[in-house]
C-alpha cells in the first residue's frame, strides 16, 4: 500500500470509479437463518486467489494464533415517528441514546417547513410526549430536549433504525435481534457493526477451540459513516467524527501483536477504523495509559494510497456504490481487485448489504 500520488493513484481519488451496477434481487432483506450460513468469499493475496465458501467454515481460513477484533457497540432504538401541533407527519431521528448534563439531546428532524427554536414534535397519539427544538445546529442536525424520560421514550416508542435499502427503513419485530451482534454490549450506535452479524455462539467457540483469540474494542457508528460522497475527488471528502473506545486489556493484546507480528483480524470496517486510529496514536508515542479506557474521537477516511498498518485481514460485508466503506476496501486491496471480487460475487449471487454475505481479505 503506497503514500505514491502519481498518475495511477490519481485515477483511483475519483468517485465515478467506485461505481458498480447491482441487481435489485441481490439487496438482502433479511438474514441468512443461522447466521453463519451466508456466503463467504475468501480472497487471499499472497496468492491472488479467490474461494467461495460458507461463513460456518471461517475457522478453517484462520491462522490457529490470529487476533480478532469485535465492535461490541450495540444499537439502539434511534428512529422515533412523530407528528406536528398541525398533525403533519415528523420523524425524529436520535444521534445520541442520552441526553447530556442540561437534558439536550442531538437528533435529525425529517418534516416539512421550516423547523425553529421552539418547535415540539409528538412521539405519541395523545401529544403527551414531545421534543422541543432548544438549537439548530444546522445540516439538518438539532438539540432536542424531552418532556419525559429519554430512556423511557427510546424503550417505549424507539424502532431500529434500518438503512432504506431494508424494506424501505421499516424494522418490524425479527429486527429487534436480526439488527443486533451476539456480542452487542455497550449501548450508542445508530447502525449495526453488519460484520458482526454472521457470529454464532456455536461459530465463536469454534473458532476458540481453533485457537483464535477474540478481543472487544467499541465505536459507536453514527450516520457520518454512511453519509454519501458528494465530492467527485474522493481526497476531497470529510467524514463525521466517532466516538470509541478501547480496554487495556484490548490495547496490551493489540500492541502485543504488532510487536510480534501476530496477524491481527478486524470484524468490520468499523473495528478497523478504530484498531488504525489506535495504531497511529500508539505509533505518534501517545502513552498506552493515555489511549486505554478513555474515549477518543475518530474521523479516520481510508481510500487508496493510504497506508493501513494495524491489520492483516478484514472480514466486511458488500457495501454500497461509491461509500466511504467500499473505499476503505479499496486502501487495502485496491480499485482493481475490489472490483473484480464484486463481480465475481454478483455473478454468483451473493446477498448484498446490512443482511447481506460476507468476505475474508487475507492480507497476509
Amino acid at each position: 500500500m503506497s503514500d505514491s500520488t502519481g498518475p495511477e493513484i490519481e485515477r483511483d481519488w475519483q468517485l465515478e470509479q467506485y461505481d458498480y451496477q447491482l441487481p435489485q434481487n441481490l439487496i438482502a432483506q433479511r438474514p441468512v437463518s443461522p447466521r453463519d450460513h451466508s456466503k463467504l468469499l475468501v480472497w487471499d493475496k499472497k496468492k491472488n486467489h479467490c474461494q467461495h465458501q460458507h461463513f460456518y467454515n471461517l475457522s478453517e481460513h484462520l491462522p490457529p494464533n490470529a487476533l480478532l477484533v469485535f465492535n461490541q457497540t450495540k444499537v439502539f432504538p434511534s428512529r422515533l415517528f412523530a407528528h406536528k401541533k398541525s398533525g403533519g407527519r415528523a420523524e425524529v431521528f436520535l444521534l445520541q441514546g442520552l441526553p447530556d448534563s442540561q437534558g439536550n439531546f442531538k437528533a435529525m428532524l425529517r418534516s416539512s417547513g421550516k423547523k425553529v427554536l421552539g418547535d415540539h414534535f409528538y412521539a405519541d397519539q395523545d401529544s403527551a410526549i414531545y421534543f422541543e427544538v432548544t438549537e439548530v445546529i444546522g445540516d439538518g442536525t438539532f438539540n432536542l430536549k424531552a418532556n419525559e424520560s429519554l430512556t423511557a421514550i427510546i424503550e417505549k416508542l424507539g424502532s431500529i433504525p434500518l438503512p432504506p435499502y431494508i424494506r424501505n427503513g421499516v424494522a418490524d419485530e425479527k429486527d429487534q435481534t436480526d439488527y443486533q451482534t451476539t456480542f452487542a454490549k455497550e449501548t450508542g450506535s445508530v447502525a449495526a457493526p453488519t460484520a458482526g452479524l454472521h457470529f454464532t455462539p456455536e461459530l465463536l467457540s469454534k473458532l476458540r477451540e481453533h485457537g483464535v483469540q477474540e478481543i472487544p474494542v467499541t465505536l459507536h457508528v453514527g450516520p457520518g459513516t454512511f453519509a454519501p460522497i458528494k465530492a467527485q475527488n474522493i481526497t476531497e471528502h470529510q467524514m463525521h467524527a466517532e466516538s470509541f473506545q478501547v480496554s487495556r486489556e484490548s490495547l496490551k493484546c493489540l500492541i502485543e501483536a504488532w510487536q510480534t507480528g501476530r496477524p491481527v483480524v478486524a470484524v468490520g470496517t468499523t473495528s478497523l477504523r478504530t484498531i488504525e486510529s489506535v495504531h497511529r496514536l500508539w505509533s505518534q508515542g501517545v502513552k498506552p495509559d493515555q489511549i486505554a479506557q478513555q474515549w477518543h474521537e475518530t474521523k479516520l477516511f481510508l481510500y487508496p494510497g493510504q497506508k493501513v498498518e494495524s491489520v492483516q485481514g478484514l472480514i466486511t460485508n458488500f457495501h454500497l456504490p461509491k461509500s466511504s466503506l467500499l473505499l476503505l476496501v479499496a486502501s487495502l486491496i485496491g480499485r482493481s481487485c475490489l472490483h473484480e471480487l464484486y463481480q465475481q460475487a454478483i455473478e454468483r449471487q451473493y446477498r448484498f448489504y446490512s443482511y447481506g454475505d460476507a468476505m475474508l481479505l487475507k492480507l497476509w
